[in-house]
């Protein structure tokens, strides 16, 4: 495998080319990324044994990733929205990785085929208008 494509140096110009300089993200952002791959990473070596710097792109295959997202669900007690913030991440890597490292393009198109899970949207409560009308004529106006 080529030096200039292993996981590492793939995983750093990822955030510091595409998403700092290409894509210029938020702060915010970056900081959700950096804690999805912290967290996979530390998945990884407890699960394969392998250290963060010895990854390499088939050890993150559909299967492994697979398990991953289940565990941030049943262990670390994450929801299905945040397991779906996780994998958006995971997915922007693996376009990156298709159009950087194409030797990678058939494992990269089966990531990218992992579906986000489905979860119950909550409905928006509004106030009503007499609800409306009853906090705005709450203050006493004399106090202003």
């Amino acid at each position: 495998m080529n030096a200039a494509k292993s996981f590492p140096v793939l995983l750093e110009s990822f955030f510091m080319d595409r998403l700092m300089q290409q894509r210029q993200v938020s702060p915010h952002t970056i900081a959700s990324y950096r804690d999805t791959f912290r967290l996979l990473l530390q998945y990884v070596q407890q699960r394969l044994g392998t250290a963060p710097s010895l990854v390499t792109v088939p050890d993150l295959d559909t299967p492994f990733l697979g398990t991953f997202l289940d565990h941030l669900e049943k262990k670390r007690g994450n929801s299905a929205r945040s397991r779906n913030v996780r994998l958006a991440a995971i997915h922007s890597f693996f376009r990156y990785v298709a159009l950087h490292a194409p030797e990678y393009s058939a494992l990269a198109q089966r990531v990218l085929a992992i579906p986000s899970k489905r979860y119950v949207r909550r409905a928006i409560c509004f106030l009503t208008p007499a609800e409306t009308d009853a906090l705005l004529a709450a203050p006493d106006l004399k106090t202003w």
